[in-house]
C-alpha cells in the first residue's frame, strides 16, 4: 500500500495514479485546452500535446520493443517533453543525454546504453547521424526536420495497440557519475519517478494555476523533476526558456506570470540577481523558488529575498534520489539546512569508518537514505550497485547530520566531486581528457571556490614530459574540444612536479591548500 503522500489528491483516491502514464492521461483529459507548454513564441495545450505524444508513439511503436531503450539527445524544449512522453507511451525506456556534450563524451554514453533508436534536433543531428553509423544505431528521428510538432499534433490516428505500463516499467535512464567518475545510467521506474513527484508535491505544493519556469537541462534529475514531471502532475503551465540569458529569464517571469521559478544552484540565482532589468520587474505572481543541486550560501538567499520578497526554498537530493528532504510550508526554512526528510524517506547518519553504526542527532557522519523512489540500480554496473547500495540504503557520500529537530545539515563532501553551477565534475574525467595531450605527463585537477557562483571552479595542474613546454592556454584549447562547458578547466597551472602521498598518489589536498596559499596572496 502506498504511504498517504503518494496519492496526489482527494479526488484520485480511489484510483491512484501509479504509472508517469496515468499522471500524462489525467492531465490531458483534465484540462485538455489549457496551455501546457509555452516555448520560443509556441504555445501547446494539453489536448494538443496529447495527440502530439500519441502519433510519436505510434511511429516508434513500428521502431521499437516494449523495454527498448530511445536516446533522447534534445534540448529542454517542447520536443523534449513529446519525445519523452511517447518513448514512454511505446513502452520504451527513456534515456536522457545532454545534447550540449561533445561527440567525445556522448559516444561512451550512447555504447553504454545501447539505443534502438536515437531522438534529436537539427543542433546535433550531424553529429549523431556520426554516432549512430558508428555505433550500428540504425533509425534516429530528428525533429524539427523529420517531423514536425505541427504535423504529430494534426495525425487523427487512433489509440495504441499495447499493454498499459505497469510501476516496475522502466521510466528513465538518468546519467550520474559513479566512484570513479565514469559516468553510468541511473535506472529508474515509473514506480520510482511517481514518487519522487509526489515527495516533491509535499514539499512545493504546486497548483493547478501555476507557471512554471524550469532553468536545469531536462536531462539532470531536477530539471528533469521541476520542468517536466512535476508541472505534468500540476497541471500547470510551463514556460520554456530558449537558454540561460537573466535579462531573458526577468522578461518570461514578467511576461507570464510565473509563480514557480525552478532556479536550481546558486549560479543560477546569482545571475539573475545581476539581471539589469530586475530591480523594476513586476514578480508579484511569484511563490515558489526552490534551490538544489550544489550547496547554497545564507547570503545570497538573503540577497534574493530581499530582491523579490521571497524565500528561497534549498533541498537536497541525487540522481539515485530525489528529493531526500526539503522545506515545507509546515517545517519552514532553517538557514544553512536542506529541511526535512520527505515523507517516506528513511535519512540516516551513520560513523564513516564502517558505514554501519547509526549516529545521534548532532553527530557528523556519512548520510544513507532509503525510500519508496530509489533507483533500481545502476545499469550494467553490479558492483557500482553494491558500493552504493547497501544494507538497503543508498550510501550517498555526503557528510553531515541531523540536528535535535530532524532538520538535514550538509557540512562536506566524502568524494572528490567538484560543484560546477549545479553540477557534479569529478576530477578524474577531467584528468583522462587532459593526459591525452601529447605533451602531458602527470595532471591533477581539484575544486576552487568561487565567490561569483557560490559554487566551485575547476583548476587543472599539469606536469609537461621532459624537454616539453606546455601553455597553458594549449590544455584549455584541448579540454574545450573535449569536454562539456562546465567541466573545463577554468585556470591550468603548469608546475614541474604534482605532490604525492606516501603510497606515491596524487595528493589533492597538498593541491589544495597549495591553491588557496597562492589565492590568498593575489
Amino acid at each position: 500500500m502506498q504511504p498517504d503522500f503518494l496519492l496526489q489528491t482527494d479526488r484520485e483516491r480511489s484510483a491512484p495514479v501509479s504509472t508517469l502514464c496515468d499522471l500524462f492521461d489525467r492531465a490531458v483529459a483534465a484540462a485538455p485546452e489549457k496551455v501546457a507548454l509555452r516555448h520560443r513564441g509556441r504555445a501547446l495545450s494539453y489536448r494538443e500535446m496529447g495527440r502530439a505524444v500519441v502519433s510519436l508513439a505510434r511511429r516508434l511503436e513500428s521502431i521499437v520493443a516494449p523495454g527498448d531503450i530511445v536516446a533522447l539527445v534534445l534540448p529542454n524544449s517542447i520536443e523534449f517533453q513529446i519525445a519523452y512522453f511517447a518513448a514512454l507511451k511505446a513502452l520504451a525506456t527513456p534515456a536522457l543525454l545532454n545534447p550540449a556534450y561533445p561527440a567525445a563524451e556522448l559516444a561512451p554514453l550512447l555504447r553504454d546504453v545501447t539505443p534502438r533508436a536515437i531522438l534529436c534536433g537539427p543542433a546535433i543531428r550531424e553529429t549523431l547521424a556520426r554516432l549512430a553509423g558508428d555505433l550500428g544505431v540504425k533509425t534516429m528521428i530528428c525533429l524539427g526536420q523529420d517531423v514536425s510538432i505541427t504535423d504529430l499534433m494534426a495525425d487523427l490516428a487512433g489509440p495504441l495497440g499495447l499493454p498499459d505500463a505497469t510501476p516496475q516499467t522502466p521510466g528513465a535512464l538518468l546519467f550520474s557519475g559513479g566512484t570513479t567518475g565514469v559516468p553510468k545510467a541511473v535506472e529508474h521506474t515509473h514506480g520510482n519517478l511517481v514518487a519522487s513527484v509526489r515527495a516533491m508535491e509535499h514539499i512545493f505544493r504546486p497548483r493547478d494555476s501555476d507557471v512554471f519556469l524550469p532553468i536545469a537541462p531536462f536531462t539532470h534529475m531536477y530539471g528533469f523533476l521541476q520542468g517536466v514531471l512535476v508541472p505534468m502532475s500540476a497541471r500547470g503551465e510551463t514556460a520554456i526558456p530558449e537558454r540561460f540569458q537573466p535579462e531573458q529569464i526577468v522578461e518570461l517571469m514578467v511576461r507570464h506570470r510565473v509563480s514557480f521559478f525552478g532556479g536550481g544552484p546558486p549560479a543560477i540565482y546569482a545571475a539573475v540577481l545581476a539581471a539589469k532589468n530586475l530591480a523594476n520587474a513586476d514578480l508579484s505572481a511569484l511563490r515558489i523558488c526552490p534551490a538544489g543541486a550544489a550547496p547554497f550560501p545564507v547570503e545570497l538567499m538573503e540577497r534574493w529575498r530581499r530582491a523579490t520578497g521571497i524565500c528561497i526554498r534549498e533541498g537536497y537530493g541525487m540522481s539515485e534520489i530525489a528529493p531526500i528532504s526539503g522545506p515545507t510550508a509546515q517545517s519552514d526554512i532553517r538557514p544553512g539546512s536542506v529541511g526535512k526528510p520527505v515523507p517516506g524517506c528513511d535519512v540516516q547518519v551513520v560513523d564513516l569508518a564502517t558505514g554501519l553504526g547509526v549516529l545521534p542527532r548532532g553527530e557528523t557522519g556519512e548520510l544513507r537514505v532509503r525510500g519508496p523512489h530509489m533507483m533500481t540500480g545502476y545499469r550494467n554496473r553490479p558492483e557500482e550497485t553494491a558500493q552504493t547500495v547497501r544494507n538497503g540504503f543508498i550510501y550517498t557520500g555526503d557528510i553531515g547530520y541531523l540536528d535535535e529537530d530532524g532538520f538535514v545539515f550538509i557540512t562536506d563532501r566524502k568524494k572528490d566531486v567538484i560543484f560546477v553551477k549545479g553540477f557534479n565534475v569529478f576530477p578524474r574525467e577531467v584528468e583522462e581528457v587532459i593526459y591525452t595531450h601529447p605533451k602531458v605527463t602527470t595532471a591533477g585537477v581539484v575544486g576552487a571556490p568561487d565567490e561569483r557562483s557560490g559554487g566551485e571552479r575547476v583548476i587543472a595542474f599539469v606536469v609537461p614530459r621532459a624537454d616539453e613546454t606546455i601553455e597553458a592556454a594549449e590544455i584549455s584549447a584541448h579540454c574545450v574540444s573535449r569536454l562539456v562547458s562546465y567541466k573545463c578547466p577554468d585556470e591550468v597551472h603548469v608546475l614541474a612536479r604534482l605532490p604525492l602521498t606516501s603510497a606515491q598518489k596524487l595528493d589533492r589536498l597538498a593541491l589544495r591548500r597549495q591553491l588557496m596559499t597562492q589565492m590568498a596572496a593575489e
